[in-house]
């Protein structure tokens, strides 16, 4: 029997260390890239030293319970013409591993070398957003729990995301926010910084009839079908169902967070490319925050989203988070245009 406030207190703690490990290598982007001779190396060092802090605290504290599936591995780093980046990975993880070696980063990362094929497993984004991350803006690390084909827990760090709905998206706040879900028992939102701050039970109100309809954007309109987007907000007007408000651009699963705070409507991804298909580490932890808040998580044929067939929801198409009321609409939207139906 899986103890599912334990298992979401070692997530939380170690989402938390990764978030500050990231924001210590936004802090000192300058100096990365001068240091690498590259400009997109911070996020590759961020990103392989947020695994490493995660995969050791969820080692230390669940032992051999640990099954995780994670984006990266440590191959890059064991490279011989890449020492610049394991001494920086290493550099970057000291401040909360004092004790960590080269063979103790590696060997952590490499706890994301799991499979699907166990009951359940935990799933890590350790920054999703990566424009969004080196442009000092919004990213996300994101850790899910899945068992049999559903995310049970979930736990993002947004570490430059605002708890004050009212500031902008596209500025650094200092504390950042947490959000955290275990299936049946809510979503509480923290600051991103502290293991020990307060948490708050939130949870979004439906949608009300009348109301603007704000819909979460990317900053980088590749990632999602905008026309489609767009012809779905047509729609929506032309049946008199509502009117679209501006959109909430940001990156990555902050959105999914966005959606549970009531900040936006609904976070869409309209397929954009035919053969794509999401991988679970960019969906799980968000999905079950959005969920316990209240909103429905589907793909766009109304579908939930299964997490059973490997690394891939290969078995869904797209994804649509919304209220109730709004998530409705959707459905009718994309069904009555045809969208994705190829």
């Amino acid at each position: 029997m899986i103890d599912h406030a334990r298992y979401a207190a070692a997530g939380r703690e170690a989402v938390i260390a990764a978030s500050i490990v990231c924001r210590e290598v936004q802090d000192n982007l300058d100096k990365v890239c001068a240091m690498t001779k590259d400009d997109k190396s911070p996020v590759t060092i961020a990103d392989l030293a947020s695994q490493a802090i995660v995969g050791m605290i969820l080692k230390q504290k669940l032992g051999e319970d640990l099954h995780l599936v994670a984006e990266e591995d440590s191959a890059f780093l064991r490279d011989e013409d890449n020492t610049v980046y394991l001494d920086a990975t290493l550099a970057a993880v000291k401040g909360v591993w004092p004790e960590a070696t080269e063979q103790k980063l590696l060997d952590a990362i490499d706890l994301g070398a799991g499979d699907t094929d166990h009951h359940s497993f935990w799933t890590l984004d350790p920054i999703d957003g990566t424009k969004g991350f080196l442009r000092n803006q919004q990213y996300a690390v994101a850790l899910g729990f899945v068992e049999k084909d559903t995310p049970t827990i979930g736990i993002m760090g947004c570490p430059n995301l605002p708890i004050d709905l009212s500031q902008p998206f596209d500025e650094r706040d200092p504390k950042g926010c947490l959000y955290m879900a275990i299936q049946g028992d809510g979503v509480y939102e923290s600051c991103c910084d502290d293991v020990k701050a307060e948490t708050i039970r939130i949870t979004r109100l439906d949608h009300v009839e009348g109301e603007e309809i704000s819909v979460c954007a990317s900053v980088e309109k590749a990632h999602t079908d905008m026309s489609a987007t767009d012809r779905i907000l047509q729609w929506i007007e032309e049946q008199g169902l509502g009117h679209a408000g501006e959109p909430a651009r940001l990156d990555s699963q902050c959105k999914y967070a966005v959606v549970a705070r009531g900040q936006a409507d609904a976070y869409l991804r309209l397929p954009s490319r035919k053969p794509y298909v999401e991988r679970i580490w960019d969906h799980a932890a968000g999905a079950c925050i959005a969920s316990e808040s209240g909103a429905f998580v589907t793909d766009i044929f109304g579908r939930n989203l299964d997490f059973s067939h490997g690394r891939g929801l290969e078995k869904n198409k797209g994804i649509v988070c919304a209220p109730p009321r709004i998530h409705g609409i959707l459905l009718s939207a994309i069904k009555e245009l045809g969208i994705g139906q190829e």
